[in-house]
């Protein structure tokens, strides 16, 4: 009797310490959750895509995170972002990535408040507004707004998920 009951305690422990490791997982998940946060862009930052300096470009800029590195990746232009993310050896690694919402701030100097993730964002692709290097991507949080973009300055609408390698190569080749 003695034995089952001794058996019955380790069983207990053995339990208890799997769930204290589940709970810690968990713990790390909210805590990468929180790191996973859209960050300002410094005056020296450079782009992780061409190394070109951020704040030397207009137009929207974005950033993202990958799931297996607590390092934020800043980036010049949505072009240059995606071109990053859509990547398909990376594409299954991001855990966030955030876009300028350009309905709230200046073409020419985005302000790092309005970051959205770009996986809700409307997308204008084509427009006649220029960002780092030549054409970009204007990103917005609502469908109207992209609309009336896209209205005044030309381009098509797009949501994250139509967004492919080959509409991004498009853009950078002035096609």
């Amino acid at each position: 009797m003695r034995k089952h009951i001794i058996r019955l305690g380790l069983i207990g422990i053995w339990l208890g310490g799997i769930l204290a490791v589940g709970g810690c997982d968990q713990t790390h998940s909210a805590s990468s959750a929180v790191l996973a946060k859209a960050v300002a862009i410094e005056s020296a930052d450079e782009c992780h895509l061409c190394g070109m300096i951020i704040h030397h470009h207009p137009g929207p800029k974005g950033e993202l995170y990958e799931s297996d590195s607590p390092e934020v990746r800043k980036f010049c232009s949505t072009r240059d972002l995606l071109a990053y993310a859509l990547d398909p050896e990376r594409a299954h690694r991001l855990s966030a990535i955030y876009v300028h919402d350009m309905s709230k701030v200046p073409w020419g100097q985005p302000d790092d408040d309005y970051f959205i993730d770009a996986r809700q964002a409307y997308f204008v692709a084509g427009a006649s507004q220029r960002g780092a290097m030549g054409p970009t991507l204007a990103s917005f949080a609502s469908q109207p707004m992209a609309e009336a973009f896209a209205k005044q300055y030309g381009g098509e609408l797009y949501r994250f998920e139509q967004l492919t390698l080959e509409l991004i190569n498009q853009l950078g080749s002035g096609h």
